[in-house]
């Protein structure tokens, strides 16, 4: 009796006059976009305006394609632009849309025993920490900022794969967990600048070096293609992607700030 009541429940609410529900569209969304709070913002608009639960799988840019890939979200809200570019080439995105940017940072102990606060340029920087060795947290989970990472590595001439782990550490987690792991190791780490302002337990780490334009960070939506997975909700995604790129998004992602810091710049192009 009671599983029939369990089973009949829901169909009995289903009819109730007068009672709405919010459509529900999943959304792969970085680590480092959730953990800056701006999600906790956009959200409850989103509702508002749209009348849809966007329900956010929070992983790394590697896995969030990967979802994608799959059909297992609806869109996907990323920051690696050559992945994003193969993703839609391969047919799995219908297009890739500018929403906003921010820049990648250094950030180290105080003491700053490898001198990257003294550098001008990013290669000056890895270059500096490659040579003294200091422990380095990297996050080595296939995200977005995992992928800079190992290209300024690669630029600055090094090569990544070639460190010891007694200094060079992947810890294959999100960026509020690998920030985490270098406050209690007193080490460094490159941070997306969003995510190193919201994050609290600083410790003895600050931010040592940024600037250079290479450390650019463009955050992209794309929807997931109906062609390739005919049950995704590509008419929630539209409606989401126009929201985003529309005057109150927009507005609403430039205001945000932490201490008086902005985290993101808003530069999506209007319909």
């Amino acid at each position: 009796m009671i599983s029939m009541v369990r089973f009949l429940l829901p169909l009995m609410l289903m009819a109730v006059p007068g009672w709405v529900y919010a459509a529900e569209m999943r959304v792969a969304v970085t680590t480092s976009f959730h953990n800056s709070g701006l999600s906790d913002v956009l959200l409850p608009q989103i509702k508002q305006d749209l009348d849809i639960d966007a329900r956010l799988i929070v992983v790394g840019t590697g896995q969030a394609l990967k979802l994608g890939r799959a059909g297992d979200v609806d869109a996907i809200l990323v920051h690696s632009k050559k992945a994003e570019e193969l993703f839609v080439e391969e047919g799995y995105g219908t297009h890739r849309r500018e929403i906003m940017y921010n820049d990648f940072v250094i950030i180290g102990p105080s003491s700053d025993s490898a001198k990257v606060a003294a550098v001008t340029s990013v290669n000056a920087a890895f270059s500096a920490i490659s040579a003294s060795k200091p422990i380095f947290v990297s996050r080595g989970d296939d995200s977005g900022t995992h992928r800079k990472e190992l290209a300024l590595w690669k630029l600055a001439g090094l090569d990544s794969n070639a460190f010891e782990p007694n200094w060079y550490r992947a810890v294959g987690s999100g960026m509020g967990a690998a920030l985490n792991t270098a406050s209690g190791m007193n080490a460094y780490i490159m941070s997306d600048r969003a995510s190193w302002l919201k994050f609290k337990n600083k410790g003895d780490l600050k931010l040592l070096f940024s600037g250079d334009p290479v450390l650019f960070n463009q955050y992209a939506y794309l929807p997931v293609n109906p062609a390739k997975h005919p049950h995704v909700h590509n008419e929630m995604a539209k409606a989401l992607e126009n929201w985003l790129v529309g005057k109150k998004a927009q507005t609403m992602i430039g205001a945000y700030k932490i201490s008086d810091e902005t985290l993101f710049i808003p530069n999506a192009t209007p319909n």
